[in-house]
């Protein structure tokens, strides 16, 4: 080993090797007399000469072995003094201990050969490292060889593209002229190939850190951005007419998609190196494709020019999206999706493009005054013919389209508020019908004829008819959308028809306040009476049908109390119209001339009669209804006749004619009744035999108990209605009066339940104050 024979650049290796070695010797060295020195321990022996020299020998790297190991070789020592000390064992032959000295005497000499040249090797390497440390100068001189040789490298790279610098505006005018010829794929090459240019020049600069230079560059491939916008406009104008180009001829389609591709590859592998971006990336092409192809679609179908929100002009624009849309989604699904990859999910971005824009297009008309008819067609398309098979749910669309999946096309809290709406448009529709009906009606009442009659012989009008129809027909097209709607126009029915009853209920006063002032005007006041209770009995029993559901028909209460409030007031009319004809008749009793026959029931029944057979055209609930009323006016007003306080019987026999009169009368008006239906348990002319009874008693002793018994039975009647019929009697004294005033007073008499009142409508004549002279206390 010599140091000629190191190169400079291997000096710092060499050095480090060598102290290797060195150390590597000396363990060696180390570890051989270690076991040289055991073996002498063991064998116990101790020759002069040779002797001296092994354990001073051993006792040189035993030192340097307690470095390292000083318990170790402690204890070694120790075992050597005590066992040197013991006598040689006579059993060990010569020969074998001869051979085992000679072997550790050749141990001792390679040892000190190894050692000798360890120390060589490690002069050689010193004399290496000053060599190195001398050549220190002439490294810098290779450093800048080095930098030398960089430029060198970059001048040959900068000559190496300087004919496609140079060549730059000449294949931007190529380019130029490729997309005028729509040769896209060459012209979007050539681009790639100039940007990719300029990019590898931007980032060298970029690295380097001269960014004053990137101006310069930029502006040298200004052109490039020119070309951009060309190809682009170009590829939007492309993907603009894509479902026509699709159809007809996809070659130029499928193009714009290649170069949309190649740029978003390229867009994806810069923004992969974070180190540099060029200028104008990512480009976002896919993205642009995406947003040109919804902006295209929103213009094509729902950016039109304000169309009729009103009549057939709603409903043609909706048949013309209903026909586009599935025409145009089918192109996408058999001939578009063909031409895309498929990781463009080009159906999926359609379809929800025609949702989104759809969308917001029925919002924009929703905003507008619409019509009940236009409310209708929209609320029918969103929420009907929209997810049907007429439109998304197109066979042909299936299953790749799921309607389900785009959720709804309008809010529900918009549903909510268009159902609002339409049914406020039904609701002023509903009362506009409903007043043109009712004047047509009364209009009626003023003909020369009698109100129309059924098979029946029934009187009637077409109002119930009409009403019920038109609620009806509401009620139903509103189930033509949703339950809910339904439901609400169902309400506002009931409402509307509520209100109506009671406009019905003001008109019926107004014209009987007019009859009262002529009664020649209407000159059928009566048989339209009666054609109103018939109507009024038709709409009670249509309005259940109402109800949207069958099995719940249940009529609100206070559209109940509305109808019931019309046939009461219906029937006081008819009423008051008898009570007129038979008031002359109530006048004429009591008298004696009424005592000495009976032409005057005979006149009443006669009016009685004739207005039954009026009643007879009314159907059996009203009419039964009628006749009670009648019967209880009848024996009210002959009742009321007779406590006038006109009559006062002066002798027995009046009194007995008296008796007799009322027994006729009411015998003949109770008869009169049952003949024409009414039970006699559901007459009050009862109350006139009861009365009777109270004037015929002979003995007025018995008074008092035949008052409670009567009382017990009309727990209405008064002590006034009680004194005036004492006073009819004209035999009762103060006493007798008193005493029975006084048992009326201590026997008050609760109203039952269901009693039908009769005296508590009497009015009894105050009793006339006595004659007073001025300035004297009267009698």
């Amino acid at each position: 080993m010599h140091s000629s024979h190191w190169t400079p650049q291997t000096s710092q290796t060499v050095t480090v090797s060598c102290d290797a070695a060195h150390s590597e010797g000396v363990k060696w060295a180390v570890s051989a007399a270690g076991s040289a020195f055991l073996m002498l321990c063991v064998l116990g022996i101790m020759v002069s000469g040779d002797s001296i020299v092994a354990e001073a020998d051993l006792s040189f790297w035993g030192w340097r072995t307690a470095r390292k190991s000083g318990l170790t070789w402690l204890g070694a020592n120790r075992a050597f003094k005590s066992f040197s000390a013991a006598p040689l064992s006579s059993s060990v032959p010569q020969s074998t201990v001869q051979s085992y000295l000679e072997g550790v005497s050749t141990g001792l000499e390679q040892l000190r050969s190894a050692v000798q040249e360890v120390q060589s090797v490690c002069q050689d390497m010193g004399a290496a490292r000053w060599a190195l440390l001398d050549c220190a100068d002439r490294f810098q001189d290779l450093q800048q060889m080095r930098a030398l040789m960089a430029e060198h490298v970059q001048l040959a790279s900068v000559v190496q593209v300087l004919p496609q610098l140079f060549s730059v505006h000449e294949v931007f005018s190529h380019t130029l002229q490729l997309l005028r010829e729509q040769h896209l794929l060459e012209a979007h090459a050539e681009l790639m190939m100039m940007e990719h240019l300029r990019d590898d020049i931007l980032s060298q600069l970029h690295l380097r850190g001269l960014s004053n230079a990137q101006a310069t560059v930029l502006s040298y491939f200004s052109c490039l951005q020119e070309l951009n916008e060309s190809l682009a406009k170009q590829l939007w104008g492309i993907v603009s007419s894509s479902l026509q180009l699709v159809r007809e001829d996809p070659v130029l389609f499928v193009t714009a998609i290649r170069i949309i591709e190649r740029e978003e590859k390229i867009d994806d592998t810069l923004l992969l190196d974070a180190t540099f971006l060029p200028p104008g990336r990512p480009k976002g092409w896919r993205q642009k494709f995406y947003n040109v192809l919804q902006e295209t679609i929103t213009a094509a179908h729902f950016n039109a020019i304000r169309m009729d929100a009103e009549g057939p002009g709603l409903a043609r624009h909706l048949a013309a999206l209903q026909r586009d849309i599935v025409s145009e989604l089918r192109v996408v699904k058999d001939l578009m999706v063909q031409c895309v990859p498929a990781h463009y999910n080009i159906l999926s971005v359609c379809t929800a493009t025609y949702h989104r824009a759809l969308s917001g297009h029925l919002q924009d008309i929703l905003r507008e005054d619409l019509d009940k008819q236009a409310l209708f067609l929209l609320l029918e398309w969103v929420l009907r013919m929209y997810p049907s098979p007429e439109v998304m749910g197109h066979p042909d669309l299936l299953p790749e389209v799921d309607v389900s999946s785009l959720g709804p096309l309008i809010s529900p809290e918009l549903v909510d508020q268009t159902e609002r709406k339409y049914v406020e448009k039904v609701k002023a529709s509903v009362l506009e019908w409903m007043q043109r009906t009712l004047e047509v009606e009364f209009k009626e009442w003023f003909r020369e004829e009698e109100p129309e009659m059924d098979h029946q012989g029934f009187f009637q009008s077409a109002l119930p008819v009409i009403v019920v129809q038109m609620l009806s027909e509401n009620i139903q097209v509103a189930s033509l959308i949703t339950d809910s709607l339904q439901q609400k126009v169902y309400n506002m029915a009931l409402e509307e028809l509520e209100a109506f009853l009671g406009r019905l209920r003001e008109v019926l006063v107004q014209c009987g306040k007019e009859h009262q002032k002529d009664r020649t005007v209407p000159k059928h006041y009566v048989p339209y009476l009666l054609a109103m209770l018939n109507n009024n009995l038709a709409l009670s029993s249509s309005i259940p049908s109402l109800h949207p559901n069958a099995s719940c028909r249940e009529v609100p209460a206070s559209l109940l109390a509305a109808l019931d409030k019309i046939q009461k007031k219906a029937c006081q009319l008819l009423l008051e119209e008898l009570l007129l004809d038979l008031q002359p008749l109530y006048v004429q009793l009591p008298s004696r001339k009424w005592l000495s026959g009976s032409q005057l029931v005979n006149s009443m029944c006669e009016v009685i009669d004739k207005y039954t057979k009026e009643f007879s055209h009314v159907r059996k609930p009203a009419f039964t209804v009628l006749l009670m009323e009648s019967e209880l006016l009848v024996a009210s007003q002959y009742l009321r006749a007779l406590m006038q306080k006109k009559m006062v019987c002066k002798s027995k026999e009046e009194r007995g004619q008296l008796c007799d009169r009322l027994l006729q009368d009411a015998t003949q008006l109770r008869e009169l009744f049952c003949s024409l239906g009414l039970d006699r348990s559901q007459q009050s002319l009862e109350a006139v035999f009861a009365l009777r009874e109270l004037i015929c008693l002979k003995d007025p002793g018995l008074l008092s108990l035949e008052v409670l018994g009567f009382i017990t039975k009309y727990p209405d009647v008064s002590d006034e209605h009680i004194s005036t019929l004492l006073d009819l009697r004209g035999d009762i004294s103060k006493d007798v009066r008193h005493v029975v005033l006084e048992m009326m007073a201590q026997n008050p008499q609760p109203l039952p339940e269901g009693y039908r009142p009769i005296f508590s409508t009497i009015l009894v004549p105050a009793p006339e104050l006595p004659f007073c002279l001025r300035k004297a206390k009267c009698a």
